[in-house]
């Protein structure tokens, strides 16, 4: 069928709306209408090939909700009318899909991250040239073809604009600090930066009930959100000496720190403030290669504990629906940190996404 996509042709140039065909789904796959989509940092470093050389023409975009219009003869997940979430995509089978943690799927990339299906197939083509397939969906597009594996049937009576950034921002943070951290009742979390990762993370603190939630960034206005949103104590970066900030607000340190930024020099600052037995989970896109300098001593005999996290160890179809339910029960605010635009500004909403003009930036698509 043709669809019409915001395909990308080179690094750093914008994104143009094109007529393209795509595929009907396969048995174990779905044919998704899109309603919004969320727009992603991750999203322009993969067109830029900051992380990982996705070939062009590549239609981008992989946090998308919509409607299921048809599915493949072997699917049983969802049926056609059904409101989904697209998640990342896994190969379901080997060990780490099998013990509920397919973000750390052994075939992750292949998956996500090289232009195809996973086995070197694309839905998508334009004039029978083949067009890069992103992160499982590619849901900067009206339609998507996605497997089973990957949609995640949400409630009809909750709007898919604010549902949509479940699929990577939400699980990211939310995930990071509820699954990946563990935090608990009277815990207290330092996160470092306030874009819609650094959010999610100090919405889901704030439900799950931590005694202390530290923010911070840059932006003025960012951490007077977060105030709103939670935050028991914030620190503006350019005020001074970051780490001291951070101990006047918890002179014996943070159970946790949860770093957003990729910034090296600030994940190290996220394992300065740690309390002893604490832990810093940091996120983001990091290209291979990069290094951190860590004070050894002051880790090993803290007890301290430095990890990765990838899409907030979430099982995509256990975790999101109870996300959801916070949406729906206002738990989880996250409508305050959502601007809208029209799917023809795809442009106009990358662009104030990276400038910080907006925090999670959300495509909605005609009916």
């Amino acid at each position: 069928m043709n669809i019409l996509a915001a395909v990308s042709r080179q690094i750093g140039a914008p994104m143009q709306l094109e007529e393209c065909q795509l595929e009907e789904p396969r048995d174990d796959e779905v044919l998704v209408r899109l309603v919004a989509t969320g727009i992603c940092h991750t999203d322009m470093a993969m067109r830029d090939h900051k992380i990982y050389p996705i070939p062009h023409p590549a239609v981008f975009g992989h946090e998308g909700g919509g409607i299921v219009e048809r599915v493949g003869r072997g699917v049983s997940a969802v049926k056609p009318g059904d409101h989904v979430v697209l998640s990342f995509g896994f190969c379901g089978h080997c060990e780490a899909c099998e013990g509920h943690h397919p973000s750390y799927c052994n075939h992750f990339d292949d998956f996500n991250f090289h232009g195809t299906r996973g086995d070197g197939s694309t839905p998508l083509s334009q004039g029978g040239i083949p067009i890069s397939y992103f992160q499982a969906q590619s849901s900067f597009a009206t339609y998507a073809v996605c497997n089973e594996r990957h949609v995640v049937q949400m409630p009809k009576d909750l709007p898919l604009d604010l549902l949509c950034s479940l699929g990577c921002a939400v699980q990211t943070g939310a995930g990071g600090v509820i699954n990946s951290l563990g935090l608990k009742f009277g815990q207290s979390i330092a996160i470092f930066g306030t874009g819609s990762v650094g959010l999610s993370a100090l919405m889901a603190a704030k439900m799950v009930g931590a005694s202390e939630i530290i923010a911070i960034d840059r932006n003025a206005d960012r951490l007077a959100l977060a105030k709103e949103l939670g935050a028991t104590a914030v620190v503006n970066v350019s005020d001074g000496d970051v780490v001291k900030a951070v101990r006047r607000a918890a002179p014996g340190g943070v159970d946790f720190t949860f770093e957003t930024t990729a910034n090296m020099k600030v994940l190290r600052q996220a394992t300065e403030v740690l309390a002893r037995r604490g832990t810093c989970g940091f996120v983001g896109g990091i290209p291979a290669g990069t290094e951190v300098t860590l004070d050894v001593e002051w880790m090993m005999t803290g007890g301290r504990t430095f990890r990765g996290i990838i899409l907030g160890d979430s099982d995509p179809k256990e975790f999101l629906p109870k996300m959801a339910k916070a949406i729906a029960s206002g738990m989880f605010p996250i409508d305050r940190i959502i601007t809208r635009y029209p799917f023809e500004r795809i442009n106009e909403a990358i662009a104030d996404s990276e400038t910080g003009k907006s925090i999670k930036a959300v495509l909605q698509f005609p009916n």
